[in-house]
């Protein structure tokens, strides 16, 4: 940080001089960019702004308005302050109308009783001015190699934000588009403390710009993604205005983070990443015509084209401990589901499809049941894969470009059954409709945003008030919007719910009578407890 006028006082070269502050006492923590020495009374637009300026005041003119002017110009430029060598021009002190301006336009207005070296004064004050300078380019030269180290790893959430508390010493937490914190490093905190009542101080704070600085929450925030894809915020909990340090060591955390998403961590043979690189290539629709993923995937001897189409994802049932031991046992996974295809027969592409999921598109061959191939495949996975793990297919579909479709349902079966397996052999879609939906989406940028579009000006009101809107729009959605029925579940006689629903409008700028207004608001509510569900 740049030094201060107070710190320019206390110099021993300056203190010499006998200095006394005659006006803006209250602004002496102004910063110091540089010391500039001036015997002329146009001296303003010489300046830049942040500039002490020196003088023994022998060329400033006589009359008062004049001096006024003087002082009003250094103020109109951002000098952060005069200092003044009495006994040439002034000789006990400065003229009233000196004092007064500077008082006026809150600049800091020093005399020297003594005669000083102002060049001792300029050595000194730069001196330190260029060693902050180089400390700053130093402890930036450093964030640059930590944080292009992590990014090449491809170091976890925890990683980075272990680093930046490390150089920062403070609090910082990483949160997703819904307020649900992904990642803490308390700093060596109480953790329970930074995490308190999250959710509703999160809502509080908003910022306009990517960057900023909240002080009414003391919180540095930085968006982190790509603009126009963002999934979350890095929040610095600071305990006053940040440094330019601060905000660039924020703001490097948040492209690591960003990049880190972005690389493949899975150690895998060059067969299973080109299968995974196929199925991905379907499900983002990465392929601009489907002929040309039949292509591929025909390529590594799997046809797809004339095909009944049915995919699966395998899911490990257990934690292994740790991200490397988990990014192994993925890939022997990936490996194993490969070898039980072949034994079975059964041409198919399998690869990882991200850090917990391995994907299998099937094309079924003439006259078998999906039931059929996935029962064998089933069969000789589990005996030649000992860790439990849970599979699960989606509807069988008759081309390419209806595998996502196929895929996204496997994923719904498989969140569902990894966290109560029964032990079938595998799973299918039974009935779990929209909630399955919102769970498979829950990590989606895109959803969190609708929620948060749909319902965070009803949940900002809550936090504010202690309310219980939110409760009341529930029972009233849950209720099939029959409000006799929702004001008994509610315990709340008609015209106390009526006044409720009233305000919720109000609040929600929405119709409650109108169905597609309330479908929305349903949807987003059942998002909101999938987000919270998975915080807990």
């Amino acid at each position: 940080m740049l030094p201060t006028v107070a710190d320019v006082l206390a110099l021993d070269t300056v203190r010499r001089g006998s200095p006394r502050v005659v006006a803006g006492g209250d602004r002496l923590d102004t910063r110091v960019r540089w010391v500039h020495v001036g015997e002329v009374h146009d001296i303003a637009h010489l300046l830049r702004g942040g500039e002490l300026v020196l003088t023994t005041g022998v060329a400033l003119p006589n009359e008062p308005d004049k001096l006024a002017d003087y002082i009003s110009e250094l103020a109109a430029v951002g000098a952060s302050g005069l200092i003044v060598e009495l006994g040439r021009r002034f000789v006990r002190e400065l003229p009233r109308a000196v004092v007064k301006a500077a008082e006026e336009h809150g600049l800091p207005l020093i005399t020297l009783a003594r005669e000083t070296p102002f060049v001792q004064i300029t050595e000194s004050v730069h001196a330190r001015i260029i060693d902050i300078q180089l400390q700053e380019l130093r402890a930036s030269e450093q964030l640059h190699e930590v944080f292009t180290e992590l990014s090449v790893e491809g170091a976890s959430p925890a990683e980075v934000l272990n680093q930046v508390t490390r150089f920062s010493g403070r609090p910082v937490l990483l949160e997703n588009l819904a307020h649900q914190v992904l990642a803490c490093d308390a700093a060596g905190g109480d953790t329970g403390s930074v995490l308190a009542n999250w959710e509703t101080r999160s809502r509080a704070v908003m910022p306009a710009e990517r960057t900023a600085y909240d002080a009414a929450a003391g919180w540095l925030v930085t968006m982190v993604g790509a603009r126009g894809q963002d999934w979350g915020r890095l929040i610095l909990l600071c305990d006053g205005p940040p440094s330019p340090r601060d905000i660039v060591l924020a703001e490097r955390a948040a492209t690591t983070l960003a990049l880190s998403r972005l690389l493949e961590r899975h150690q895998e043979s060059l067969e299973r990443q080109a299968h995974g690189t196929i199925l991905t290539g379907i499900l983002t629709h990465a392929y601009a015509d489907p002929d040309e993923a039949a292509a591929r995937a025909r390529a590594v001897g799997v046809p797809l084209t004339g095909r009944r189409l049915v995919s699966a994802v395998i899911r490990l049932t257990a934690s292994v401990g740790t991200a490397l031991g988990e990014q192994a046992r993925l890939g022997e996974l990936a490996e194993a589901g490969a070898a039980a295809c072949r034994e079975a027969k059964l041409p198919a592409l399998v690869g990882a499809l991200d850090q917990s999921r391995v994907g299998v598109l099937l094309p079924l061959p003439p006259r078998m049941a999906a039931e059929t191939a996935l029962g064998a495949l089933a069969e000789r996975l589990r005996a030649n894969f000992a860790t439990p793990f849970v599979l699960a297919a989606g509807s069988v579909v008759e081309s390419i470009k209806d595998v996502r479709r196929s895929f996204l349902e496997a994923e719904q079966v498989a969140e569902v059954a990894v966290r109560q397996p029964d032990g079938r052999p595998f799973y299918r879609l039974p009935d779990l409709r929209l909630r399955g939906l919102l769970h498979l989406l829950r990590d989606d940028a895109r959803l969190q945003t609708f929620a948060e579009r749909e319902l965070g000006a009803l949940l900002a009101y809550d936090a504010q008030r202690h309310g219980d809107l939110t409760r009341i729009l529930r029972i009233y959605l849950d209720a099939g919007r029959n409000k006799a029925v929702a004001a008994q579940k509610a315990h709340l006689s008609r015209p106390a719910f009526y006044d409720r629903l009233r305000r919720l409008e109000r609040v929600l700028d929405t119709d409650l009578d109108d169905v597609e207004s309330c479908l929305s608001l349903h949807v987003a509510l059942l998002a909101l407890e999938t987000f919270r569900r998975e915080s807990t």
